[in-house]
């Protein structure tokens, strides 16, 4: 028996590592590890690409073959991973691109080129895009400050947070919270 890593694209979140265990279970497949972007799997058999293709397509997933794509798949895992799961709070933060390159074992120039040509927008522009909705997710649950949520997203000053939210979303974190608390005033009366 051979071990097999594929890469796939789409792989966002725990809900989307439970998907791909499933129709990989579902064919007949033992997972030796998962992650985000990346399955492990046990291949007994000859592995029939099509048939996987088909079963990942079905549920919103796609079979990366392409180095440039994997990479680019890695790029995005590496950095939801930091933005949305890092819980090393205490830890000093260490920079996206320190962690990128490390990570990915190429020079960040090259990493930066990679992803602009491959996706149209820049490494900084997806960080920023991934730390807007870590912030709404986090202002969702109420129980984090503005500058509590800037310290823990590692930007310089709360007021750069809400500038940047604000560019992104058209709105101010305090506007977006207010927002969603008088939803929730208006579902009680319900």
């Amino acid at each position: 028996m051979k071990t097999v890593k594929l890469y796939i694209k789409n792989m966002v979140c725990d809900r989307c590592i439970k998907v791909v265990r499933e129709e990989l279970q579902k064919l007949g497949y033992d997972i030796k590890s998962i992650e985000l972007g990346k399955v492990e799997i046990i291949a007994p058999h000859q592995i029939n690409k099509n048939e996987l293709e088909l079963s990942l397509a079905k549920a919103g997933f796609e079979l990366l073959d392409d180095s440039n794509d994997k990479m680019i798949n890695d790029i995005k895992s590496i950095i939801i991973n930091q933005v949305h799961y890092s819980e090393d709070i205490n830890q000093p933060k260490e920079n996206l691109s320190q962690i990128l390159e490390k990570e990915i074992r190429r020079d960040y120039s090259y990493i930066s080129n990679l992803f602009s040509t491959v996706e149209g927008r820049t490494i900084e522009n997806f960080i920023i895009q991934q730390k807007v909705e870590k912030v709404k997710e986090l202002l969702k649950y109420g129980e984090m400050t503005i500058n509590e949520i800037a310290f823990e997203l590692n930007y310089s000053s709360p007021q750069y947070l809400s500038n940047q939210f604000k560019q992104v979303t058209g709105l101010r974190p305090s506007q977006f919270r207010n927002m969603l608390e008088s939803g929730r005033k208006q579902l009680d009366k319900v």
